[in-house]
C-alpha cells in the first residue's frame, strides 16, 4: 500500500515543534507524492478558581501561559501553510483545544485514521507524546530529528534493523513503500546480543522483500559486549544511511512507558528519521 495520507503532528507547549521539523515532513510528504495533514493543539492546564482567586499572580501566570500555546500552536500551523504552498503539497490544518492531559490520546486519535504520522522528540522533555503514538495508534510512525541537517531530504539509502520479531517484521512491512524508491536497502542483524529465533530469516526476508522489486544487501555485526542502540547508530553513521527502520518494543503500563533498551536509546535521540512500529 502507498502512503498517502500522512499526519504532521505538532507541538506547542513548553517548546513549539521547530519549522526545519515542518519543512522535512513536508518535503517527505511530497517525495511520497501524499496529502498532509498538520495538527497542533492549544493546550491548557485546569486550574482550580480557589488557586486562581489566591494571594498571588497565579491567575496572570495562567493567562499568560495560555496566550503563549495559543500563540505557538497558530504560528506553527501558519509556518507549516506556508511550506506546503511552497512544495505545492495538498494539506490541511487541524487547530484542537484540550487540557494538556488528553494532548496524547488525541493525537493517538488522528494518528489511526493515517497512513503514517511524524512527529519529532524534543531533547528537553521525555518522549510522551511520541510514545504514546507509536504504541498506540496502530500505525507507522516517523520519528524525525529536532536538529538541522544539512543533507537533503531524502530516503535513498535504508537500514533495517531485523531480529525475526513479530515488531520488527510489522516495521518492514510498513516501509516497503519507502523501500521500493529506496537506493540502498539493508537487512541488518546484531548478533550475540540475544538469541535470533531462525538462522534463514535474513535471507528469507531479502527473498520476500525482492517480489516487491527491492534489492538488498544483508549484514550481520557482532555487538561485542555493546548495547544495541549504540550498534545501530554506528552502523547508521558509518552507511550515511537516511533511514532507520526498527520494530517498537515495550508496553504501557497507565501513563508510563516501559521501552526496550534498543527503542529508548534510538527514540531519545534518533540520529536520522527511524520508521517505528509496534
Amino acid at each position: 500500500m502507498a502512503i498517502r495520507d500522512v499526519l504532521l503532528a505538532l507541538t506547542s507547549y513548553p517548546d513549539p515543534t521547530p519549522v526545519s521539523v515542518i519543512d522535512r515532513a513536508v518535503s517527505l510528504a511530497s517525495a511520497f507524492g501524499a496529502r498532509i495533514v498538520a495538527i497542533s493543539c492549544e493546550a491548557h492546564v485546569q486550574v482550580p478558581g480557589s488557586f486562581l482567586g489566591g494571594a498571588g499572580n497565579l491567575g496572570s501566570i495562567v493567562a499568560n501561559e495560555a496566550h503563549k500555546r495559543r500563540k505557538n500552536a497558530q504560528d506553527l500551523l501558519a509556518a507549516f501553510e506556508a511550506a506546503a504552498r511552497k512544495f505545492g503539497v495538498l494539506h490541511e490544518i487541524v487547530l484542537e483545544r484540550c487540557l494538556t492531559s488528553e494532548v496524547p490520546n488525541l493525537l493517538v486519535e488522528y494518528a489511526r485514521l493515517r497512513d503514517l504520522t511524524i512527529v519529532s522528540v524534543p531533547e528537553s522533555y521525555d518522549q510522551w507524546y511520541a510514545e504514546a503514538i507509536i504504541f498506540g495508534s496502530g500505525r507507522p510512525t516517523l520519528v524525525v530529528p529536532e536538529a538541522p541537517s544539512s543533507r537533503a531530504v531524502d530516503l535513498n539509502k535504508v537500514v533495517v534493523a531485523w531480529d525475526f520479531s513479530r515488531a520488527a517484521a510489522r516495521a518492514v512491512s510498513d516501509a516497503i513503500p519507502i523501500m521500493e524508491k529506496a537506493r540502498e536497502v539493508c537487512i541488518l542483524t546484531v548478533t550475540n546480543e540475544k538469541a535470533i529465533p531462525s538462522k534463514r530469516s535474513s535471507s528469507e526476508l531479502a527473498k520476500n522483500l525482492s517480489r516487491h522489486g527491492i534489492d538488498v544487501v544483508i549484514e550481520e555485526v557482532d555487538a561485542a559486549g555493546r548495547a544495541i542502540g549504540d550498534v545501530l547508530a554506528a552502523q547508521i553513521e558509518s552507511r550515511r544511511a537516511d533511514l532507520l527502520v526498527m520494530g517498537a518494543y515495550g508496553h504501557s503500563r497507565l501513563r508510563e512507558f516501559i521501552l526496550g533498551g534498543a527503542t529508548r536509546s534510538i527514540l531519545t535521540k534518533p540520529p536520522i528519521p527511524v520508521l517505528f512500529s509496534h
